[in-house]
């Protein structure tokens, strides 16, 4: 049954592509393409779901862009290098403790000042230079911005975090199994311990130097930074009124493209932005986001693919029959919640997919009610990390790629699959079992 599986096939394919350096945007398209067709749909067909469902994610595809252009804005300004000079006071320059102050102000954007990615375009490219400088290797840094994107979501029920724990909550009553908010939260620390864990275990590993050939703009930058004189222009303080506004509208409204779309205008009438440099503010933006932002697209539009297939469920019919048990039961629900997060892309929409057969199995084979809270929790946010079409990988690639120097496959999906994923079902199986 695995063998011709659509979901696992196309699955595979899309990683395998993406391995072989293949072009990762092209990559999702064949394993749509590909998925469709062995669920015995026409190449129209197919072609129609993939976009249809690119619709999910427009949102977050206008929002990368229009970051984008406020990232490009802010470096027209001698904000970058201001933040340099302070920023390198305060961070370490060992690379464990670098890293690990990336992790920490990650973890805000889940919970505490809930911007997602938002930071990452913004915060991470001024820091490229600094970086460099101190040798620093690119992949840590994607562990730790990765971390700080999925664990807090994971383990605590705060913003995102409380979103994620919420649909887990619905999806189980949904499914015979009423727990409350508390229930879950008291289990799923786990998922984040694992995290921890994993994070220790790469900047360990990631801990030698690595040298980035630098940018002409990145040593005049530097140069800059090391001055003692820098202080905030009429032009840096507008340019940071519009970059507050913008996260302050986001958290406001919950619309991340209308907080930025306010943030630029704010830039563009009080002078931030010339009114002769708009054009190449958006250039510019585009040029740093638009990629990331179409993967996202259609990424939205495999998830919409392979979920049309019937894959999925028939993937999951396949575990029930053969788990044999808690142990091969544990193992296998979260090998398949691996493979379906890897190519819909997002642990909040696999929760509903995997919840309506998980839970009925885990009752079968005699799991606890915390038992299933941690496997269908963990089920679904395993492969959030190492997915190509993630937003927890394509957010710190859209970062620590600014200068083009940084793969998204093998400098962060690559790191991240390996060091939070096993991680994962290591602790989901052992403590499935005894708690």
């Amino acid at each position: 049954m695995l063998l011709t599986n659509p979901v696992v096939l196309s699955v595979l394919l899309m990683c395998v592509l993406c391995l072989l350096r293949f072009n990762v945007f092209l990559a999702i398209l064949i394993s749509a393409l590909a998925a469709g067709m062995l669920a015995g749909k026409g190449l129209v067909e197919t072609t129609n779901l993939l976009i249809t469902g690119m619709q999910g994610n427009l949102e977050t595809a206008l929002s990368y862009i229009l970051l984008g252009a406020l990232a490009a804005a802010i470096s027209m300004t001698n904000l970058t290098p201001i933040l340099i000079h302070y920023v390198s006071k305060f961070i370490s320059k060992k690379v464990f403790w670098f890293s690990l102050s990336i992790a920490f102000i990650a973890c805000f954007s889940q919970n505490l000042i809930p911007v997602h990615i938002a930071f990452i375009p913004i915060l991470i490219p001024p820091l490229l230079a600094l970086m460099n400088k101190l040798r620093i290797d690119r992949r840590a840094v994607a562990c730790a911005l990765t971390f700080g994107l999925q664990a807090p979501y994971v383990s605590i029920s705060v913003g995102f975090g409380l979103l994620f724990h919420t649909i887990l909550k619905k999806e189980l009553g949904n499914n015979g199994i009423n727990v409350e908010i508390g229930d879950i939260s008291s289990v799923m620390w786990i998922g984040g311990v694992a995290m921890l864990i994993g994070l220790v275990l790469a900047l360990f590993y990631y801990r030698k130097p690595r040298d980035y050939t630098q940018s002409a703009l990145e040593s005049k930058e530097l140069k800059v930074a090391q001055k003692e004189d820098l202080c905030m222009g009429q032009k840096e303080w507008v340019v940071l009124g519009g970059a507050v506004i913008a996260f302050g509208v986001q958290i406001w409204s919950s619309s991340l493209p209308l907080g930025a779309i306010l943030g630029l205008i704010v830039m563009i009438i009080f002078g931030g932005i010339e009114y002769k440099k708009m054009d190449k503010v958006m250039e510019q933006g585009l040029a740093m986001m638009a990629f990331i932002a179409f993967i996202m697209l259609v990424a939205a539009g495999f998830g919409s693919v392979i979920r049309e297939t019937g894959g999925i469920s028939e993937l999951i019919n396949f575990a029930s029959s053969i788990s044999g048990g808690k142990l091969g039961g544990a193992i296998i629900m979260l090998v398949i919640g691996l493979l379906v997060t890897m190519g819909i892309g997002t642990s909040f929409g696999t929760i509903p997919i995997i919840a309506a057969i998980y839970v009925p199995l885990c009752m079968s084979l005699g799991f606890s009610v915390p038992a299933t809270i941690l496997l269908v929790g963990i089920a679904a946010a395993l492969g959030d990390a190492g997915s190509p079409a993630s937003d927890s990988t394509l957010g710190p690639t859209s970062g620590l790629n600014a200068d083009g120097k940084h793969s998204h496959i093998y400098d962060t999906c690559v790191p991240t699959f390996i060091f939070f994923n096993i991680p994962l079902i290591v602790f989901g199986v052992i403590f499935s079992l005894f708690i």
